[in-house]
């Protein structure tokens, strides 16, 4: 099953993570020092929280998690013919996952996309320690100028 992915920056990691519980009715799929995801059912989205003070309500960044490295390489290829640019990363560590993932480079707003699957769970949030990452889940977001090496979720 494919689902949208929303990661969001937020001040108070417990209060939020109580917050979108009682909201979606749903308890965290994974919770970490500074991170907590949520696999809803319906509507189909992974919500991600990452604490990040003084960020909180902005936007980290967004996703499509799809079922395996199939699906990753069928929409990596699809929008190859539509033109789109796009940065692999293959068996990268973040947000407490081994994943198979893209960026979307070039977006019109600068948001980041990417298009990812789950391999396997991690102990660690990512392969750069937490605020020296360059990517989206970063302790400090980048901007749209920056490269999306080495980033996670």
């Amino acid at each position: 099953m494919s689902r949208l992915q929303l990661a969001i920056n937020v001040n108070d990691l417990d209060e939020s993570v109580a917050f979108y519980s009682r909201l979606f009715g749903t308890e965290p799929a994974k919770r970490r020092p500074g991170y907590a995801n949520f696999a809803v059912a319906q509507p189909p989205l992974k919500l991600v929280l990452i604490e990040n003070p003084g960020k909180g309500g902005s936007l980290n960044h967004l996703g499509v998690e799809v079922p395996d490295t199939d699906a990753v390489n069928a929409e990596q290829n699809r929008l190859a013919v539509h033109g789109f640019a796009t940065t692999d990363e293959r068996e990268s560590t973040c947000c407490y996952a081994k994943q198979d993932k893209f960026w979307v480079q070039n977006t019109p707003n600068g948001e980041q996309w990417e298009i990812y699957t789950v391999l396997a769970d991690s102990q660690t949030f990512s392969a750069v320690p937490r605020g020296e990452a360059m990517g989206c889940c970063s302790s400090t977001p980048t901007s749209s100028s920056q490269a999306v090496t080495d980033s996670c979720c």
